[in-house]
């Protein structure tokens, strides 16, 4: 009997009645075998995935523990918006309604962020399309959205959602933004500082309360991250000049009601100003006392500078790793004497144990290959732990620029107190480029200019790149390829085959053609971590080609040695290069020594070029530059120095206010010809653009060049050097570092070619 009434009773579940089975036994089911099962209600699901959400199969006995079971896991799919069972003469029928699916993600009145922007900041909460759609997820994406408006600081953003239904249950999604007028920072207020004046601790922030370049620098805009940088620059100033118990009470930041503007309060107290009285040195200093000693940098006398002390601990715990201690402790631990406000320093130590590398493992390099990391480590495996080598690696790994991220992170041995190992996690960027240009002018209508350059070829760590130039007055292809470590030890390889078209002269008027054509080897040779020496030798066929307005001096030059040159140089030269960065550097050193001496063929000479730059730091926004540049040439053999390996000077790169190329010896026609001798001096302060802030992609410069270039058969004299002074602006724009000089010669001669606005975009080598 109770199988028939089981047979014509129809049992609906839903979710909050199967919560309910064991409380309620009315509505109890008894247990029963499950003879089949179906599934009703599917449109994208496979049945395969309720199937496997199931605690029960065919066969099985069911019960009301069961079937609440099988409800809440098929409702944590979060695939269906409803669940239902139903039994029907011991065959089980789950009911399901799928939830509709997004089929578009839009934003309309979106203009702070880019569309893709949003969309990813909405896939990272799990809504994107093709995914179930849910009305909670929707309500979060709505605050997810909010919340990266409010990080621009356009605190009155407002989000509205509409779903709009569309066929095979699916839905569009589309949030209306109203974005509003962003918060202005307009009042910033440091209260407690009495050593320093309030503009000057406010002049360290790089939040500010705007100038007439915010629109570019938004320096006005409230973000508690940048707050946060702020705050630690203030701690870090007062750290550094004595202030030994500085400390910031509290940050108040206020919005005003409509929301526009934003008044940030920074409580602080001072405290006293100590002086250093002494240091001494307590623990285990591996008998090498003397030596530790002489990396101390906190001075007694002077007042007390938390780099230095910082700087001095660190300086002891890589000291430690360079013996294989690798996990030495040091602290620097303060006497403070208030009544007299000095400050003695101990400085504590414990080297603990000595330690191996057991194994250096690679991680993140999904396209580069092993080996390519690999061979930059100077931290071998089965060796001592060496600190200062371990640094030295990971920066070699940082400097082959194909990664955006490069750390060393060490991990313990389990039972094996004397080992760790080395993690390099590294993140790839892309390496490879492709450019496609077009220029148009009145004289060289249109010009085409094209280049592939992959820096890590295959994962390979070689650079391959061919460059292609359809100017109607310097045409080029070029193909070059390098290989870092064409031997093991470190020797690289570099290939140059090229075609150039060219009529280096200001006046191109004419149809004649300077054509070179050649093959270059050349070798890298690193002598030390900093240094390489490179040589080489190629082949190198030059033709001048006649024709109308064709300057003298190459009409010479032909007339007693032919049309055509043919020369074999060898090259010889040497680089070291320290500075903090390639595009924007602050500080440190780059020297660099070119030479060429052709050996053979018909052009026989001695080249060379000597470039000296040096980076002075004078205070966090301001830079002292230097660039001296030195160039000789002289011919072999009987033969004049080669009128198409002169030098030229003038312009960008040289000496601005002077047209591009046009100092030095002229030819009867007038023409620019340039010279075997060169001199380049120039001297600039490079500073904040005003209203930019701290912002070193934006920075403008006041400079003083000087310079020449000398025949060869002139003496190098001084007093023919011209000279410019100047302002100039320096932005790494979107496509590219842009420079732009305003000069004014301030020593010049009869005949020199004035140009007082220069700018050139591009990077230059």
């Amino acid at each position: 009997m109770k199988k028939q009434f089981n047979g014509f009773r129809l049992r609906t579940v839903s979710a909050l009645l199967a919560m309910a089975f064991a409380a309620n036994t009315a509505w109890a089911v008894d247990p029963f075998t499950v003879r089949d099962i179906r599934v009703e209600g599917l449109q994208r699901v496979e049945p395969g995935t309720v199937f496997a959400s199931l605690p029960f199969r065919v066969g099985d006995q069911y019960s009301d523990d069961k079937g609440s079971a099988a409800i809440r896991a098929l409702f944590a799919l979060g695939l269906f918006k409803d669940v239902r069972l139903e039994v029907n003469n011991d065959v089980l029928v789950v009911i399901v309604e799928e939830r509709p699916t997004v089929a578009d993600v839009d934003f309309a009145g979106a203009k702070e962020f880019d569309k893709d922007v949003l969309k990813k900041a909405l896939r990272d909460i799990g809504l994107t399309e093709g995914r179930p759609f849910d009305q909670a997820l929707a309500d979060r994406a709505e605050q997810e959205l909010k919340r990266q408006y409010i990080n621009r600081s356009l605190y009155g953003a407002e989000v509205v959602t509409t779903v709009t239904p569309i066929e095979r249950n699916r839905v569009n999604l589309t949030f209306s933004v109203t974005e509003g007028e962003p918060a202005r920072i307009k009042e910033i207020r440091i209260v407690g500082a009495k050593a320093f004046s309030e503009s000057t601790l406010k002049g360290l922030f790089d939040q500010d309360t705007g100038g007439w370049l915010s629109w570019y620098t938004k320096s006005d805009r409230y973000a508690r991250a940048k707050l946060n940088a702020d705050l630690e620059t203030l701690r870090s100033y007062y750290l550094t000049r004595g202030y030994l118990e500085f400390r910031i009470d509290s940050t108040q930041v206020a919005i005003s009601p409509n929301k526009q503007d934003i008044s940030i309060t920074v409580n602080v107290t001072e405290g006293a100003r100590y002086v250093v009285s002494s240091v001494k040195l307590e623990g285990n200093y591996l008998d090498k006392d003397d030596e530790f000693k002489s990396l101390v940098t906190i001075k007694p006398g002077e007042p007390y500078n938390a780099d230095q002390v910082a700087e001095t601990t660190k300086a002891f715990t890589d000291y430690f790793g360079n013996f294989g201690f690798a996990f030495a402790q040091v602290e620097a631990r303060p006497e403070v004497d208030r009544v007299n406000n000095r400050v003695a320093f101990v400085l504590q130590a414990e080297p603990s144990r000595r330690a191996y590398v057991r194994r250096v493992n690679i991680g993140g390099n999904n396209r580069t290959r092993d080996e390519v990391v690999r061979r930059e480590f100077r931290q071998f495996e089965s060796s001592w732990y060496d600190a200062e080598r371990i640094k030295l690696s990971r920066d070699r790994v940082d400097r082959l620029g194909f990664f955006k991220e490069v750390n060393v992170e060490t991990s313990d041995v389990p039972g094996s107190p004397d080992q760790i190992d080395l993690n390099i996690n590294v993140a790839e960027k892309p390496t490879g480029s492709l450019q496609l240009g077009a220029g148009f002018s009145s004289a060289e209508r249109l010009a085409l200019s094209f280049s592939i350059k992959q820096e890590n070829a295959f994962g390979s760590g070689n650079y391959l790149g061919i460059e292609v130039n359809t100017s109607k007055y310097n045409r080029t292809i070029v193909f070059n390829t390098v290989d870092p470590y064409f031997t093991p030890d470190g020797i690289s390889r570099t290939i140059d085959v090229y075609h150039r078209r060219s009529k280096p002269y200001e006046d191109q008027g004419g149809n004649y053609e300077l054509v070179t054509s050649g093959l270059g080897l050349r070798f890298g040779v690193p002598f030390s971590e900093v240094d390489t020496v490179y040589f080489g030798t190629g082949i190198e066929r030059i033709t001048i080609k006649p024709g109308t307005n064709i300057p003298a001096a190459y009409l010479a030059y032909a007339n007693e040695f032919g049309y055509t040159s043919h020369s074999i140089p060898l090259t010889l030269g040497w680089s070291r290069d320290d500075r903090d960065s390639t595009l924007v550097p602050n500080s440190g050193r780059y020297q660099r020594l070119a030479s060429e001496w052709g050996v053979g063929g018909d052009a026989r000479y001695l080249r060379a070029n000597y470039q000296y730059q040096q980076y002075i730091p004078l205070n966090k926004q301001f830079t002292f530059a230097f660039n001296g540049e030195a160039g000789w040439g002289k011919g072999q053999g009987g033969r004049p120095f080669p009128v198409f390996k002169n030098f030229y000077s003038g312009g960008l790169g040289s000496v601005r206010g002077f047209e591009q190329g046009t100092l030095g010896p002229r030819d009867v026609t007038g023409s620019s010809i340039g010279g075997p001798k060169k001199v380049t001096l120039n001297a600039e302060i490079i500073a904040p653009f005003p209203g930019a802030g701290n912002d070193r992609t934006l920075r403008m410069f006041g400079f003083f060049d000087a310079g020449n270039v000398f025949g060869e058969t002139e003496k190098l004299d001084f007093g023919q050097l011209r000279a410019s002074v100047g302002i100039g602006l320096s932005w790494i724009s979107p496509i590219g570092p842009l420079r732009l000089a305003v000069a004014n010669p301030v020593r010049k001669f009869a005949g020199d070619r004035i140009q007082k606005l220069q700018f050139q975009i591009g990077t230059s080598f």
